[in-house]
Formats: structure tokens, sequence, C-alpha cells
């Protein structure tokens, strides 16, 4: 791959294209960052934003991983002895999952966050802000129905971040969109460049295909799953054998979380996928590529539950090793 097609793959958006082509062009020293709340153990969403974070390393890029304790204090998730406690923890997974330690920079936000010229540049941002712009760009961080002043700061945060650290780039899930357009039309009120932005997929729940993969609702994957959990997970996961799936009787939207998994997770990580399978039931089945699985799946040739044991075998080698350093 060369470095455009290292960069865009698996992206559900750029912003903007010809942004990302100047960047693929010269790649070499260029800087990407993704911000994370602490929150002690990497689940499957982690996982999917530090997939493209090694997509960016193989194309020359260096990277910035935000463990953004102040704004996990601002959201209520702890004091900062606990949360920092969590951000060293996160740090040793990240590199247990695969990110190149030498090429990784770790950085605490309450490093540079309280400093006087950050507040400044901060309050500036909240004289160009309205209320309700701010809280657009919110909707996917508070919780529940009363939102507090710290909540609307939070996103004017993250636009500010990315000029505090010199990055290029600027990765998210989709669930980042809204705060990143909201960078794109406050920093220039501080003479700061509006930044480039690349979002990758939302993975649907893994047990009824619908919304979001979530780590407090419903079912997801982590660091913290034995061998026998991720199975058991992955076999109760709804897989019909077509990649689109029909809607609920309500209308709702359904996709093939097991095929998303192996999309987003399984294939950028692995030259080649083999499901293993009985002679009796035609023998192993090999891909060197996700769309000939899909193809195999809607055409009957690989049964969903053949799929679902492939993939609990790949995900369990790519959670082990920080598993083995979170049990250490």
């Amino acid at each position: 791959m060369d470095a455009h097609e290292l960069i865009t793959r698996n992206a559900a958006e750029v912003v903007t294209e010809a942004e990302i082509e100047a960047l693929a062009d010269d790649p070499e020293g260029k800087r990407a960052y993704v911000g994370y709340e602490p929150s002690g153990v990497l689940h499957i969403g982690h996982m999917l934003t530090a997939n493209k974070l090694i997509d960016l390393q193989e194309a020359g890029f260096e990277v910035t991983v935000l463990l953004a304790d102040v704004h996990a204090y601002l959201n209520d998730k702890g004091s900062f002895e606990e949360i920092r406690h969590t951000a060293e923890r996160m740090r040793d997974q990240f590199i247990a999952y695969g990110l190149d330690e030498s090429n990784t920079q770790f950085v605490l936000g309450s490093d540079f966050q309280l400093d006087d010229d950050y507040t400044l540049d901060l309050h500036a941002l909240e004289l160009e802000t309205t209320l309700a712009r701010a809280e657009r760009a919110m909707a996917e961080i508070s919780s529940g129905d009363s939102v507090k002043v710290s909540q609307a700061v939070y996103p004017l945060m993250q636009a500010l971040d990315i000029p505090y650290l010199g990055v290029d780039l600027a990765v998210g899930g989709m669930e980042q969109r809204k705060v990143h357009m909201l960078a794109r039309d406050v920093l220039p009120s501080i003479d700061r460049e509006p930044p480039t932005s690349l979002h990758t997929p939302l993975i649907a729940d893994l047990g009824t295909g619908r919304g979001k993969m979530s780590s407090s609702e419903g079912v997801t994957i982590s660091m913290e799953d034995s061998r026998d959990d991720i199975e058991s997970k992955v076999n109760d996961a709804y897989c019909p054998p077509t990649a689109d799936p029909e809607p609920t009787e309500d209308g709702v939207e359904r996709e093939n979380p097991v095929l998303q998994v192996f999309e987003y997770h399984v294939f950028p990580r692995f030259d080649s996928v083999v499901v293993e399978r009985p002679e009796e039931y035609g023998g192993d089945l090999e891909y060197d590529g996700y769309d000939d699985l899909e193809a195999d799946l809607e055409s009957g040739e690989l049964h969903p539950a053949d799929a679902k044991g492939a993939l609990a075998e790949y995900l369990d080698r790519l959670i082990a090793p920080g598993r083995e350093q979170l049990a250490e």
C-alpha cells in the first residue's frame, strides 16, 4: 500500500480529501493524534482507532496519544490521582496492542492544559462560541439530561488540544466528528489553522447489530476478557449470512458486527485469515482479504458459526498481549 491507501484504509470519512492528499504526498515526520479519557482497560473501540494509528505509523507518521486526565476529571471520572493511575495502565496496554513505542508519544492533558497560555486561549474560544454551538459538539459526550458547565467547556478543550499538541491530523471515531467540525469553525478565531481530521467507523452492538458497540451498554470486548470470554461473546454475536441485514420490525437499521470486526480489526493486522473446518465440511478456508470472506458468507460457502470461530481465534491473538500486561 502507498501512504494514501494506508492513511485512508477503513476510514469512514476524511476532512478534507485535499488536505489528506497533501499529507500523503509527504508523510514523513507528520504527526497524528487521538485522545482518550483514561478508563483503565482498552476495549474494542480503543483498538479500532489504535489500528488506524498503526496504519499511520507504517505510512511514516509520528503518533501522539493524549491521555486526557483533565477531560476525565471534568467528566466526573474520579480524582486526578485515580485518573492518572488508569492512564499509566492504558499506556502500557497500547504498547502491548502494537503501537510502535519508539514512534509514539504519550501526553497527559495536565502537562499543558493548566498552563496560562492554554487557559487564555480557552477563554478566547469561550467568547467566540455560543452555548448552543458547544452543546451540539458535546452531544455524544455528555450523559444524562442535566448538562454541567464543565461538559460545555469539554469540546472547546478538545478543539484547542489540536494546535497545542502540534499535530497535523486529528483521528477519532465518527462520534468525534462534531468536535472536529467545531474545531474547524472556532480555531481560526484565535489565529490557529483548522485541523485535518480522519474518522473511523462505529461498530454495531455485538449482540444485536444495532446502534454502536459500547463499553457501558450491551456487549463489548476488552483486554480483560479471557479466551473463554471472547469465544462466548463472539458465539452469541448477531451474525446473519449477509453484510446487509434487514432492519428490525421497528425499522431500526442493523449491521453485521462479526463482519465489521473482521474488516476493521482482524484484516488490518493479519496478512491472511484461516477459517478452520473439518474435512467433512469442506476443509479449511484461507482469505487474503476481507472482501472474499464477506462474499463466501453471502454465498453460503462460509457458515456464520465457522466465521465466529475464526473471529474468536484472531481477536484472542490481538488481545492476549494486553491481557498478559494487565495480569502483570
